[in-house]
């Protein structure tokens, strides 16, 4: 299975000439205040520093602006965004397959499993699989799973038991 790297996506900010809004609040790079004034003043002040002049807050009032170098404030926003994601865990969902005639001492084994996944903070995926006539037999199917549910203790039910084909699948999460 292939895991495609997404690209955050940028917010979009208005530079310089394209600023619509004819008078700005203006802040230098330290973020001090340097008053308001109008849009050809701010652009001004922007170009003898060699700089860019960048909209930050666009429905305040005044609209805000700040004179900053353009491409070093993307690279700081990146580095924020991802130091924001470093502390958050993906919820990994873990499968436990089985079919309908498992032995007890083997659903017992598969029950401990799926209480370690829950322990560390994972969903737990349940595959019960109906072999050939097998399907007949739904209604024991149903019951198996509600029971392993049941057995798992106190648990969020993400997904209900349902049958997808030959397959019953149910989703359980650790309850918060």
């Amino acid at each position: 299975m292939r895991h495609f790297y997404k690209r955050p996506v940028r917010k979009f900010y208005f530079l310089n000439h394209r600023i619509e809004a004819p008078t700005l609040r203006v802040v230098d790079e330290k973020g001090a205040q340097i008053g308001v004034m109008t849009k050809q003043e701010a652009l001004n002040l922007a170009s003898e520093k060699e700089v860019d002049l960048v909209l930050i807050a666009p429905k305040a009032n005044p609209p805000v602006a700040k004179i900053i170098d353009f491409k070093k404030f993307l690279y700081q926003q990146e580095k924020k965004q991802k130091e924001a994601r470093k502390g958050i865990k993906k919820g990994v969902v873990k499968d436990i397959s089985f079919s309908l005639f498992i032995a007890q001492a083997d659903l017992n084994r598969l029950i401990n499993k799926a209480k370690e996944f829950l322990q560390e903070g994972n969903q737990v995926r349940l595959n019960l699989g109906l072999k050939g006539r097998e399907i007949s037999k739904k209604p024991m199917a149903f019951d198996l799973i509600n029971k392993f549910i049941s057995s798992l203790g106190e648990v969020n039910i993400s997904k209900l038991p349902k049958l997808e084909g030959r397959v019953l699948r149910a989703v359980v999460a650790r309850k918060k």
